[in-house]
């Protein structure tokens, strides 16, 4: 990779940069002045750990900082908890801070989460935006005239919410969109789905939407919740690891801590991807497979299971619905002649992955968006899932379905947050839902009813993030709501991250109204200001840039993949003119007349206080709105007090179990795992492994959810007899619990008369007292929510059993015919949805874009980039984007390593990246990372940012190029498989 850290002399303006590091040139071309080695680690001032990870740094970057002299430097030293903002492991830091600044940093050795370690970005949070010469967005902003220009908040403030009010009276409310974020902790993720409820619109979303949403809706599906089963700690209990569509090593670097372990101790793992990564660098077996065929090769493993006799017929008896037909389909379409027809992978590989899986028990899966990305991502997450049913490894310690999440709270924010489907908890949005949550946040329910434009309106799906630009440019007779989208706010989210660049850089010149809340201006502030060939922009639009404080300036919590909720603590104040997001909810709620509402002010009571600047406190949101609230995947056992609590004391947490050992948890398991369930006072450790029938559901055990119903077809769907959590009263399959089924049981009693009132009439998700999950699990050891069978097949998604469906654009046009996509949807998530109609359309373009196109992460940067991208330590070890591309393919074209090239696609869009040649990837594949952005088709963007906040490291997103095609039950974008040509720049 030494070529991605150089650039030719002829790019450099000044004479006195030649042969200096793109860092260098670029700090001095946005801020005005050139920085040295010496100055650059003399300012920087990181202490890092000496983790495994510490490597990753290059020219010895970390090294030991000695603790200040307190009376030299005059001022108090204080240590702050903190856990990083990147990816979802969940490392925690501690942040030394002396007179209000944060002057070090030490990764917590005592963490069992992350041991000590950090990976390059988590080693250098301190210098994300921390300093007085950051590129981080200071002021509120507003373009005019093509310049972003300073104003004040309280003029920010009135001019948005003059433009909202406005667009409100003439379209309604769903003709605004909010798009939330994966970084804000859970306390503003579910406030702001509070926020947008008050509004009147249930067009809000964020990141998960094009990240994970396959994985909720497949995992929950299939067994009832839509998380990770397992922990990133419980790997070092596996014999067998298998990573499909999950490059850990470089996404979740610390993760592969306790993956190194598991292998150390004799555990086998095996790599499935189109590329060979770092990840497949520690694989016993190695899969390259074709990208977007996921569902042939697993189902092509469950041949040889099924052929041999290796699946666990037990477990599936007593616990799996409708395993017969995936076992039919398996042995007669799935022969290895037609997996290796359709995957690329040999019958002796996909027999070898089959039988190591199936006589290395307990085995692991983990996949990331390399599955999910995908127009049938919600059909390769369940194969992933029958694969595990099929082998009985849900449930145990070792196994699981082990999914990685992207950001450090995209788990929590999908838990609380705003989704367009549904209010926090996945309760949904029937009327019952919305009656619920209004009774917690002490809100009147017909008050918000009259907000939203209807109540069918309030009780239909908005539109997802990965489509709203479709909901501002497709024909309004079409759409299935009033009004177009005429004013979009990105409230923490990059746009870079969104397929279809060309499509979005239109639609952002069409709106009324684009606010933009984030630490870093994102590229939604240049796209915003840059002109697009072909089309006029909106007279009258308005393009706002508010300063959000980062996590460091505000505190909370936040979820990691392995449902783990660590508190945060405020490591300093928010820097510059930024606020807290939560104060800005809170500022525009003012502004627009419900700022009570937020605050649940009613009948003499208030949810949430107000702290210092107008910052709604977390800790209420927390305590009287999630804990009061969330028992459908138990949010209601983590009080503020816990949670701080296992930040003190994370040294008394086993490494392996996550079980403290002693000490004031001891029994709780680290992080207090969702579901947590019942009221604080219950004292429930946490579920460290979901669906575990050997534990008590008061030390985290559980079974399968009763969520489908009883019976299908004549078949029970209740677990059979014998199969139940440890101690359970109930010793075979049951229901859900509800009022009705404890009178009948006879344990209505066993209430108290308070519990009583408050339980009438309702389930255990919507009894407020959190009784009846009191007798049920306390009393008599039984899940609140049912002991039911798995579904290996279901009924309520397009394809009951997974099928293999060719990509929209597909490079084999031999094989649409034989495994079409779907049919065009006249209506889906409010919007016109095609599948068919594309890829006939473009059946035959791999004759002229003959490249299967793939994106991915990089350990350097983190989601759209522009915070890391802005961090001089990270800007110096990527400072380009490039193409992976085969050796072979570059030869063909003449394309040498390190020169810049043409990525281009069928959409018409290019990219301008430099080569790397390597046999990573097949001569049939091409890999860009999508952490890049500022840059236009070639062009520098820099003019079109604010001054002094364009990040270091600017390149073409790979997302300008990618190209249409969503899944068919979320939405879910597809950039894992696209095409492309690759051109000589």
């Amino acid at each position: 990779m030494t070529m991605l850290l150089t650039r030719k002399s002829a790019d450099v303006q000044s004479p006195q940069l030649q042969g200096a590091s793109k860092l260098r040139r670029s700090l001095a071309g946005v801020m005005g002045k050139t920085l040295d080695r010496r100055s650059f680690l003399k300012r920087s001032g990181v202490a890092a750990g000496v983790g495994a990870f510490a490597s990753q740094l290059p020219f010895n970057m970390i090294g030991r900082v000695e603790a200040a002299d307190e009376k030299k430097e005059g001022g108090k030293l204080e240590v702050k908890r903190t856990v990083c903002t990147h990816c979802s492991v969940g490392c925690a830091v501690d942040a030394v801070v002396q007179n209000g600044v944060w002057i070090r940093q030490e990764p917590v050795f005592d963490s069992p989460i992350n041991l000590g370690a950090h990976c390059a970005k988590g080693a250098a949070v301190r210098e994300h935006g921390m300093t007085h010469d950051s590129h981080r967005l200071k002021t509120p902003m507003k373009l005019v005239n093509g310049k972003y220009q300073r104003i004040s908040w309280e003029q920010a403030v009135n001019e948005i919410g003059d433009k909202m009010t406005a667009l409100r009276k003439e379209s309604g409310p769903d003709s605004l969109y909010f798009v939330g974020s994966s970084k804000h902790n859970n306390e503003q993720a579910q406030l702001m789905r509070k926020w947008v409820s008050l509004w009147g619109t249930n067009n809000c979303d964020h990141q998960a939407r094009i990240c994970h949403s396959t994985t909720v809706a497949g995992v929950a599906n299939t067994w009832g919740y839509g998380a990770m089963t397992n922990s990133y700690n419980d790997l070092q209990n596996t014999k067998c690891m298998m990573f499909i569509g999950s490059n850990a090593a470089e996404a979740h670097p610390v993760s592969m801590l306790h993956a190194l372990h598991a292998k150390e101790s004799g555990a086998k793992i095996i790599v499935c991807d189109p590329r060979f990564t770092r990840t497949a660098a520690k694989a016993d077996q190695y899969v390259r497979l074709r990208s977007g065929t996921d569902i042939a090769f697993l189902m092509g493993m469950l041949h040889h299971i099924f052929k041999n006799g290796w699946e666990d017929k037990e477990y599936i008896k007593a616990r799996v619905y409708g395993m017969d037909k995936i076992k039919e389909e398996a042995l007669t379409k799935w022969t290895p002649e037609k997996v290796l027809e359709v995957t690329g992978v040999p019958g002796d590989v996909v027999l070898l992955a089959a039988e190591t899986m199936a006589k290395s028990k307990p085995a692991s899966i983990i996949w990331c968006m390399g599955q999910t990305q995908h127009t049938i991502g919600n059909a390769m997450v369940r194969a992933s899932c029958i694969l595990q049913l099929a082998l009985g490894n849900i449930g145990v310690s070792g196994g699981g379905a082990n999914i990685y999440r992207g950001h450090d709270n995209v788990q929590g924010a999908t838990d609380v947050g705003p989704n367009p489907d549904s209010l926090p908890g996945y309760y949904g949005i029937a009327t019952g839902a919305w009656k619920h949550w209004a009774r917690v946040w002490n809100v009147d329910y017909e008050w918000m009813k009259g907000r939203f434009a209807s109540q069918a309106m309030m009780e239909k799906p908005g539109i997802t993030v990965s489509r709203w630009i479709d909901g501002v440019m497709e024909k309004n007779e079409v759409i299935d709501q009033e009004s177009n989208i005429r004013g979009i706010f990105f409230w923490g989210h990059a746009p870079n991250s969104q397929s279809r660049g060309l499509e979005m850089a239109k639609a952002m010149k069409l709106l009324d109204l684009l606010v933009v809340v984030d630490p870093y201006p994102s590229a939604t502030a240049a796209m915003a200001n840059m002109p697009v060939e072909g089309v006029e922009e909106k007279k009258g639009r308005s393009v706002y840039l508010l300063p959000a404080a980062t996590q460091f300036e505000t505190d909370g919590s936040c979820t990691a993949s392995n449902r783990s909720i660590q508190w945060r603590e405020k490591v300093v104040e928010p820097l510059f003119e930024s606020k807290a997001d939560q104060t800005i909810m809170y500022l525009l709620a003012k502004k627009l007349g419900f700022a009570d509402q937020l605050l649940g002010k009613k009948d003499g009571k208030q949810t949430i206080r107000l702290g210092k600047n107008d910052e709604p406190m977390a800790e209420d949101i927390l305590r009287n709105e999630i804990n009061k609230g969330t028992w459908t995947i138990g949010y209601t056992g983590q009080s503020p007090e816990r949670l701080k609590l296992h930040m003190k004391n994370m040294h008394t947490f086993d490494v392996k179990t996550l079980r403290a050992k002693g000490g004031p948890c001891d029994g709780d398991y680290f992080g207090l795992p969702w579901p947590c369930y019942g009221t604080p006072e219950m004292k429930h450790p946490g579920s460290p492994n979901l669906y575990d029938t050997s534990k008590h559901v008061m030390e985290g055990g559980g079974n399968f959810r009763a969520n489908f119903g009883v019976e299908r077809d004549g078949v029970n769907l209740l677990a059979e007899d014998g199969s139940h959590s440890k101690g359970a009263d109930l010793t075979t399959g049951y229901p859900e619990f509800d009022h009705v089924l404890m009178k009948k049981l006879g344990w209505w009693d066993e209430l108290t008369e308070a519990e009583k009132t408050e339980a009438e009439g309702k389930n255990w998700k919507t009894d407020l007292s959190g009784g009846i999950q009191r007798v049920v699990m306390q009393v008599h050891g039984c899940h609140p929510f049912g002991n039911a069978k798995a579904r290996a097949v279901v009924w309520n998604f397009p394809d009951g059993v997974p099928q293999h469906r060719e990509p929209l654009y597909s490079p084999r046009p031999d094989l649409i015919d034989k495994y079409p996509t779907h049919d065009d949807v006249k209506t889906l998530w409010r919007l016109p949805t095609l599948y068919k109609s594309v890829q006939q359309k473009n059946k035959d373009i791999s004759k002229e874009f003959p490249i299967v196109l793939t994106s991915g992460r990089l350990t350097e940067y983190e989601g759209g980039g522009e915070e890391t991208r802005s961090n001089p330590w990270l800007a110096e070890l990527q400072p380009d984007n490039f193409v992976e591309i085969n050796p072979k393919s570059a030869n063909d074209r003449g394309i040498r390593n390190g020169e810049y090239v043409w990525v281009k696609s069928p959409t018409g869009a290019q990219i301008k990246v430099k080569a790397m040649v390597t046999e990573r990837v097949g001569a049939d594949h091409a890999f860009v990372p999508f952490h890049f952005s500022g840059w236009w088709q070639g062009k520098d963007l820099l003019p079109y940012y604010p001054d002094g906040a364009a990040p270091i490291v600017r390149g073409d997103a790979v997302n300008t190029a990618t190209t249409y095609g969503y899944d068919r039950v979320t939405m879910m974008q597809e950039t894992k498989t696209t095409l492309c040509q690759i051109v000589k720049a």
